[in-house]
């Protein structure tokens, strides 16, 4: 115990406050363009909808390595977005925090989506309808019947989205490296003192992480809980 409580007071704490930064600014991108997709992958035609699905599910299914080198091709200074954004617009996203952001952007983002989805789907097509009915616009409908209808999807897919963006490691490694104080995220440190055989760091960290992890399900279950409720009460 006494350990414990050494390695604590002796910690550097940036690894936690870049992680939640990054997470909180990951979330909030992922949120806006999660719901933005869900909404346009459904209103497309049926090929429409199977190809952009796919696209927007295709980082999901691919090793977290594979997208940071994807994103490194892309963004490094030697291609041509990289060389465009540093030279004209002065933006650095290779080892740098913005790398961080963007490589959990991408690898959090379908979690968004597929949820936000799958609330839009579950919901009662007659209360569309009856706005149609009543004269609202497409937009009016969307952000008074069919958002507030789905928001439990939509808050579960906004906590689930904050936990893997917290978590990732492949991709911002690939493309954010791993700079101390900068780009090193909590699943960096844990590696990094791994590797050289701290394990009483390692598991600090590591106890840090599960229970943020631990907050963020029961969150879950909070939100998921009170639908159930709902539903049984109707």
């Amino acid at each position: 115990m006494e350990q414990i409580i050494q390695i604590m007071r002796s910690l550097d704490w940036s690894p936690l406050y870049i992680s939640l930064k990054t997470g909180v600014a990951a979330t909030i991108v992922s949120f806006f363009l999660g719901i933005a997709a869900a909404r346009c992958t459904l209103k497309a035609s049926p090929l429409g909808k199977a190809v952009w699905d796919g696209i927007f599910t295709l980082p999901l299914v691919l090793p977290p390595t594979v997208a940071g080198f994807l994103l490194l091709l892309l963004f490094s200074r030697r291609r041509l977005l990289g060389s465009f954004l540093y030279e004209s617009m002065g933006i650095k996203v290779v080892q740098s925090w913005l790398g961080c952001v963007l490589a959990a952007v991408v690898i959090a983002f379908p979690m968004m989506y597929r949820n936000a989805r799958a609330a839009f789907e579950q919901v009662d097509a007659d209360l569309v309808y009856a706005g149609r009915t009543l004269g609202m616009s497409e937009t009016a409908i969307f952000f008074k019947i069919v958002i507030p209808s789905a928001s439990p999807g939509i808050v579960s897919g906004t906590i689930l989205t904050f936990a893997r963006a917290l978590g990732e490691y492949g991709a911002t490694s690939m493309l954010a490296g791993n700079i101390p104080g900068k780009t090193s995220t909590i699943s960096q440190k844990i590696a990094m003192v791994m590797q050289d055989g701290d394990f009483a760091t390692a598991g600090v960290w590591a106890a840090i992480v599960a229970l943020i992890a631990f907050v963020l399900i029961a969150l879950l279950n909070i939100v998921t809980g009170r639908r159930m409720k709902q539903v049984k009460r109707w």
